[in-house]
């Protein structure tokens, strides 16, 4: 067996394995209280200012990506079940019921965060080659993308009065943060600057009924 062939069978072994612990917890860990977001924080998202990181759609655990992984080809990736691209669709349709101002969407290059993006935020979104993901690469290679993730988190939003929105990974996530949120999750984040960002609250696909129950009796009431 050739040193090549061990390094192979070391990093998919290593994909499988983070792969299976993210499809099968999606969730904080002990350290971290996971807030539900409130429609106190959706008129924060309407006055922008915020940045939305969504971790991509559901997806198929029995399908892997390959390694080395190919960007330009989908079938070497694990990609969306149907029922994943379903939730995105219905979460498509609260976010525009909720009129979030946003103009910026920035993708991990994987096709399932391209296509997430698409299915909730439209057709114009901006690919992020160095938002790779994380979970499978060498410490060396993963720096570069945790540190594109923070960058995307802490930078100021501009033009004033929207939102900047990021579509990508869960382990980039868990990488800054005692936090692995469940697939399809939106967690909002208010950017501070020079690296810094302060986490806000987070929608997982089953909040998405009970928080527009929320914001829908809140408006009536005004």
């Amino acid at each position: 067996m050739t040193v090549n062939t061990i390094q192979y069978l070391f990093r998919l072994g290593r994909q499988v394995a983070v792969l299976l612990a993210c499809t099968l917890s999606g969730v904080a860990s002990a350290g971290f209280i996971e807030i539900p977001a409130s429609p106190q924080h959706i008129a924060l998202l309407q006055q922008g200012g915020l940045v939305v990181y969504m971790r991509h759609g559901r997806t198929d655990a029995r399908i892997p990506d390959q390694i080395p992984v190919n960007l330009n080809d989908c079938s070497s990736q694990r990609p969306l079940t149907d029922a994943g691209r379903q939730t995105l669709d219905n979460i498509g349709q609260y976010v525009t019921q909720l009129n979030i101002p946003y103009q910026s969407v920035i993708s991990s290059p994987f096709c399932r965060a391209q296509e997430s993006a698409r299915r909730v935020f439209g057709e114009a979104i901006q690919i992020d080659i160095d938002l790779r993901y994380t979970a499978a690469m060498p410490a060396a290679e993963r720096k570069p993308a945790v540190e594109r993730t923070r960058l995307h988190l802490s930078e100021p939003v501009s033009p004033m009065g929207t939102n900047r929105i990021v579509v990508s990974h869960g382990p980039n996530i868990a990488e800054l943060m005692d936090y692995l949120p469940k697939e399809g999750t939106l967690i909002l984040f208010r950017p501070l600057g020079q690296g810094r960002f302060e986490y806000l609250a987070s929608i997982p696909p089953a909040h998405w009924p009970e928080l527009l129950r929320q914001w829908q009796t809140e408006n009536t009431l005004r």
